[in-house]
């Protein structure tokens, strides 16, 4: 047996045998669409996966197992929500690379979720929300602006959120990402807009950069703590936050840049189910960037004799380091 279908069969053996689960079951349709493959991926695991070849008009189905709220991207950018029961199907219609129309039939449900969930991107497009920092820095957008926009798009969420028939773990995953847009904007583009456009933060007309964050909540329940974004979030948080108290205490931070260093101010940083989850993204993050994974031995055995706390990171983890 090849090495890559040992390890896939390997991480699907663990995955199927860390939680009692349910089938779901995701299919599309997809027309316009111009590369030779259609790939389902799933945003929690890298291993619930499948392609198809682009046939305009033919079902490409798609079965599998999960024991709890699940994101599925299709070609690597529409992402839809699934639970475990579901049954969704998605028409997409591409115009060149973008994306002219998309529709939600299947179970009630799955239906509700992924309407609201798609609601968010057209809150974007109504309010020219750009996803890219970098996007954002190329264009000028000024980091007032982006702050600004970024409060309203919170807002705006939060007020569909509370009318929409969305299930509390579809609303949850949702919210959590759009609290990784928002406050990464927080963070994240003042020093990238210092660093590109060469003007100091204290000049960028944002108020207090070291208390921009205050009136932040960081979230802990299941469906934000499966989402990769949020993982993100967290990690920049924890280093904006030393960062802070370093400049209060007169002294000098340098935002670690080693995948050991990071792990080590994840570590002290974090408790409980936010710490697992961090360092448990972390790990996968660099195990899958496939360089040096011998590194990642030591800290794995760290891990999870310390911090490990949900035995499906676990199972993943074991069974890309075989």
């Amino acid at each position: 047996m090849k090495r890559g279908l040992k390890l896939l069969f390997a991480i699907l053996l663990a995955t199927n045998t860390a939680f009692a689960q349910e089938k779901a079951t995701l299919s599309a349709e997809i027309y316009g669409y111009k590369q030779d493959m259609v790939y389902f991926d799933c945003v929690q695991t890298p291993l619930v996966s499948c392609e198809f070849y682009t046939n305009p008009g033919e079902i490409h189905s798609y079965t599998f197992d999960c024991d709890g709220l699940v994101c599925m991207t299709i070609n690597s950018r529409t992402k839809v929500l699934l639970q475990p029961g579901d049954s969704l199907h998605v028409n997409i219609s591409y115009d060149g690379r973008k994306i002219k129309s998309i529709k939600f039939s299947g179970s009630e449900r799955a239906v509700n979720n992924n309407i609201m969930f798609n609601n968010i991107n057209n809150i974007k497009r109504n309010i020219n929300y750009k996803s890219q920092l970098l996007t954002c820095a190329a264009l000028d957008i000024k980091p007032k602006n982006r702050i600004d926009d970024s409060r309203t798009l919170h807002s705006k969420v939060k007020e569909m959120l509370a009318n929409s028939q969305a299930t509390p773990e579809a609303q949850n995953y949702a919210m959590a990402i759009v609290d990784s847009d928002v406050y990464l904007s927080f963070m994240e583009y003042p020093v990238m807009y210092a660093s590109i456009r060469g003007t100091a933060i204290d000049k960028q007309e944002i108020g207090d950069y070291a208390s921009i964050m205050n009136d932040a909540e960081l979230r802990s329940d299941a469906q934000a703590l499966s989402c990769p974004e949020y993982a993100s979030l967290l990690m920049r948080y924890c280093f904006y936050k030393n960062e802070m108290d370093a400049a209060q205490n007169g002294t000098t931070y340098q935002m670690p840049t080693r995948f050991e260093d990071m792990y080590k101010e994840l570590a002290a940083f974090y408790n409980d189910e936010q710490r697992d989850f961090v360092l448990y993204t972390l790990l996968c993050n660099f195990i899958r960037n496939g360089q040096e994974i011998e590194r990642a031995d030591a800290l794995y055995n760290d891990y999870v004799n310390k911090y490990n706390k949900n035995a499906g990171y676990k199972s993943i983890l074991d069974a890309l380091l075989q």
